[in-house]
């Protein structure tokens, strides 16, 4: 949820943002200076629902004790490693096409005779790579559909420019759909709103945290819980009993924010 919560910060926070500076050319200072606020407020609420849902496990429950394992650390690669992460962000903020400097930032970190590149491809998930196959798959299909075309019709008849109700239609296709899928789905209707740019900053924060709203909602939460079954199992009703009600304080807090 933390990571839902946060990633709405920047257009690098996650795909749907990514995709999001690339339609509306929002500048990448701008996109920060819009939503970093909103994204704060939500890790302040991320804390204090998950806090109140679960109020006995950190009253009653003996503290839990986690064994510490030894790091190595490869110096010389941490070192290159954090160059590259400040030089992107360097760029970023100095308004460089984001997908470039990633590129080329990610190609330095990948030229190495430290790492065999056996053990970088050993680290490449290829099932969330599947699956993103299949998201677009349906994206696809959907744009073969009328919903396009209803959305339009939608748009006219509910005012679909206002903050709330496009937060709203945005946070339950993206749980229909997953987030990335609905940010494409919308991408032909933002231009023709009043205020595109207000409209793109609104879809990336309501898209974005109505991935909290159930298991499906965002790829991190599948990551997550898959990562997590050899230790505990999550259920889909198990997660939204913290998820629904912080879904839904953060999204009304993004969209007095809006304002």
């Amino acid at each position: 949820m933390g990571a839902n919560v946060g990633s709405v910060a920047t257009i690098t926070g996650n795909p749907q943002n990514m995709m999001i500076g690339s339609f509306s050319r929002i500048p990448y200072g701008e996109f920060a200076a819009a939503l970093a606020p909103t994204a704060a407020v939500g890790l302040v609420l991320t804390v204090a629902v998950i806090a109140a849902v679960y109020w006995k496990e950190f009253r009653v429950e003996e503290r839990v004790e986690i064994d510490t394992r030894r790091v190595r650390v490869n110096r010389v690669l941490m070192a290159k490693s954090l160059a590259a992460a400040a030089g992107m962000l360097i760029f970023f903020f100095a308004g460089w096409p984001v997908a470039k400097v990633a590129l080329v930032a990610g190609a330095l970190l990948l030229i190495t005779r430290r790492v065999k590149p056996e053990k970088v491809y050993h680290e490449i998930d290829w099932q969330l790579l599947v699956m993103f196959v299949g998201l677009f798959i349906v994206v696809a299909g959907i744009e073969k559909t009328s919903l396009t075309r209803d959305l339009f019709e939608f748009a006219a008849r509910f005012k679909l420019a206002r903050a709330g109700v496009l937060s709203t239609a945005s946070a339950i296709l993206s749980n229909i759909v997953s987030n990335v899928p609905a940010v494409l789905v919308f991408k032909p209707l933002i231009p023709h709103l009043p205020d595109a740019r207000r409209a793109w900053l609104t879809l990336a924060m309501s898209s974005t945290l109505a991935g909290n709203l159930t298991l499906l909602g965002s790829v991190a939460n599948l990551i997550v819980v898959q990562r997590a079954r050899r230790e505990v199992t999550i259920s889909f009703w198990e997660y939204m009993k913290a998820g629904a009600p912080l879904t839904i304080l953060t999204i009304a807090a993004g969209v007095l924010m809006m304002r």
